[in-house]
C-alpha cells in the first residue's frame, strides 16, 4: 500500500520520500516517457490543454516572490500556517474496522496549528475492505470513533480531510487479473495475492457513487473538515481511467469522456453532498501501480483538469484542491527501486497539470526538504503531502522547518496492529513521544 524509492533523485519532481495521501481515502507497466509528451494532448491549443498563459504565470511567480514551504496558505475555507501536508497512509491499526483511542494520539502527534492533514485509506462500505485493519466510515460506530479522531485534531489547530478510496478487489472496471509482479503486503510480513477482479456491471455503479456520496455525509458528521476522492494509484476510480486497465464498452470504457465519467460522477455526486470547498481529488495520471497505467498520461490528467475546471466554473466555486503524484517511477514492483523515468518529461506533466488547473495545486511523491521548499518557491505546487517521514517524525514540520536531522522510519512496523510501536512512539526532537499530554 505504502510505496518507496530508493535513490535520491537530482531534480524537484523526484526523490527519497514517498508521500502517500492520508485523507479518507477510497481506494478501489513500465510507462515509456519518450514518447507521451509530443503527442496531440500536449500541444493541443485548447485553453484548458495548454500551458497557462504568459499573464498568469507572471502572477503566480509574483505571489510565489513571498511563498515558502512554511508560509501561509488560503485552500478554500482553510488558513494553513504552512504548506506540509500529512499524506494519506494505509497503517491497518484499526481492528474490525473501528478507530482508536491510538488513532486519535497518531493523528493529533502530527497536529500543528494551522497544519493539513489527510487520513489514511477509509472504507465507503462494508463492500469494500481490500486490507485487513482498515477504517471505515459507513456506521454509526465507526462515525463516532472517528469523531475522537477529529476532535483531538481540531485541539491542535489542524483541519483534517477523510481520505476515500473506495471498493477494493475484487470490484474493478475489468476482469484482467493483476499481474505476479504486485503482492500484498501483510501485517504479519506475509504476501498475500490479489483475488480474481469481477467488472462491475453498468447497473452497480450508481450504488457505488452513493456510497461515495453517503461516506462524505458521514465523514462530515463525524466532525471532518472535508473528503479527498481518491482517484489514483489502482484502485477503482483509477482501473476507469486508465486504457491500460478499462476495457469495457459501455459508457464508462472506450473514449477518454467515457473513462472520465465515473471519476466525474463521484465527485458531482460528494460535491452535491458536502459542497464543492469540502472536496479534493487525486488522480496519479503516469503511475503504473497495481499495473494501472495509460498510454497517454498527459492527455489523461488534461483532461481530467479540463471537466473538474468546467465543474467549477458551473458551480461558481472551486474544489479544495487538486492532489497529483509525480511519476517518480516507471516500476516500481515490491522493492524500494525502481526505473525513473525522464526528469525532464517528469516535472513537464507536473507543471503542465498544474498550470492547466484552475484551484490549489497539491503535490506528492518523494519530497525531501530541499525538493518541497523548491516546488513551492518556483510556483510548481502549492502544497506537498509527505508520507513515510511523517510516520517516523511526528513533528515533521518543525524538524523541516529547523533543518534539523530526521528519525529513520522502520518499514517492518508499517502495516502491525500495535498501538504504539511504529505507530506513536516515534521521538519528538525533545526526545519524548509525549502526544496529548503536549496539546
Amino acid at each position: 500500500m505504502s510505496r518507496e524509492q530508493g535513490d535520491r533523485p537530482k531534480n524537484r519532481w523526484r526523490s527519497a520520500e514517498h508521500g502517500s495521501a492520508l485523507f479518507i481515502w477510497f481506494p478501489t507497466q513500465g510507462v515509456d516517457w519518450t514518447h507521451h509528451f509530443h503527442g496531440s494532448a500536449f500541444n493541443n491549443t485548447r485553453a484548458r490543454g495548454r500551458l497557462a498563459s504568459t499573464n498568469k504565470i507572471r502572477l503566480r511567480m509574483a505571489d510565489n516572490e513571498s511563498s515558502s514551504l512554511f508560509s501561509a496558505y488560503k485552500m478554500a475555507k482553510f488558513s494553513l500556517s504552512h504548506r506540509v501536508v500529512l499524506a494519506p497512509m494505509t497503517r491497518c491499526r484499526a481492528l474490525n474496522g473501528i478507530p482508536r483511542a491510538a488513532h486519535a494520539e497518531y493523528y493529533a502527534q502530527r497536529s500543528t496549528p494551522g497544519g493539513f492533514l489527510i487520513t489514511e485509506g477509509t472504507l465507503i462500505s462494508p463492500t469494500a475492505p481490500g486490507f485487513p485493519h482498515v477504517p471505515g466510515i459507513y456506521s454509526e460506530e465507526q462515525v463516532e470513533a472517528w469523531r475522537n479522531v477529529v476532535d483531538a485534531v481540531h485541539a491542535k489547530g489542524s483541519f483534517i480531510f477523510l481520505y476515500q478510496p473506495g471498493a477494493a478487489p475484487p470490484i474493478s472496471s475489468t476482469n484482467k487479473a493483476i499481474s505476479s509482479r504486485w503482492r500484498i503486503l501483510l501485517p504479519d510480513q506475509s504476501y498475500g495475492v490479489y483475488p480474481e477482479p469481477r467488472p462491475l456491471d453498468s447497473s452497480e455503479i450508481p450504488q457505488i457513487v452513493d456510497h461515495y456520496r453517503q461516506s462524505a455525509v458521514n465523514a462530515i458528521r463525524a466532525g471532518f473538515d472535508g473528503i479527498e476522492i481518491h482517484g489514483a494509484h489502482g484502485y477503482l476510480i483509477d482501473q476507469f481511467l486508465k486504457d491500460g486497465i478499462n476495457e469495457r464498452r459501455d459508457e464508462y470504457g472506450g473514449s477518454i469522456s467515457n473513462r472520465c465519467r465515473f471519476l466525474m460522477q463521484v465527485v458531482k455526486a460528494v460535491v452535491s453532498a458536502i459542497g464543492a470547498e469540502r472536496v479534493g481529488v487525486r488522480i496519479s495520471p503516469a503511475i503504473d501501480h497495481l499495473d494501472a497505467m495509460d498510454s497517454d498520461p498527459l492527455g489523461l490528467g488534461l483532461a481530467v483538469v479540463e471537466r473538474l475546471n468546467n465543474l467549477q466554473q458551473e458551480l461558481g466555486r472551486k474544489l479544495t484542491y487538486l492532489h497529483v503524484t509525480q511519476p517518480r517511477y516507471t516500476a516500481y514492483g515490491q522493492t524500494e527501486s525502481g526505473r525513473p523515468g525522464s526528469e525532464e518529461e517528469e516535472a513537464r506533466l507536473m507543471r503542465t497539470l498544474r498550470n492547466a488547473y484552475e484551484g490549489t495545486f497539491m503535490a506528492s511523491g518523494g519530497f525531501t526538504r530541499e525538493l518541497g521548499i523548491e516546488a513551492v518557491a518556483q510556483g510548481d505546487a502549492d502544497l506537498v503531502s509527505y508520507g513515510r517521514l511523517f510516520i517516523s517524525n511526528p513533528d515533521l514540520v518543525q524538524r523541516l522547518k529547523l533543518n534539523a536531522p530526521l528519525t529513520k522510519y522502520n518499514r517492518k512496523t508499517f502495516y502491525t496492529q500495535d498501538p504504539v510501536i511504529g505507530y506513536t512512539d516515534y521521538p519528538f526532537l525533545s526526545g519524548t513521544t509525549d502526544s496529548l499530554s503536549r496539546l
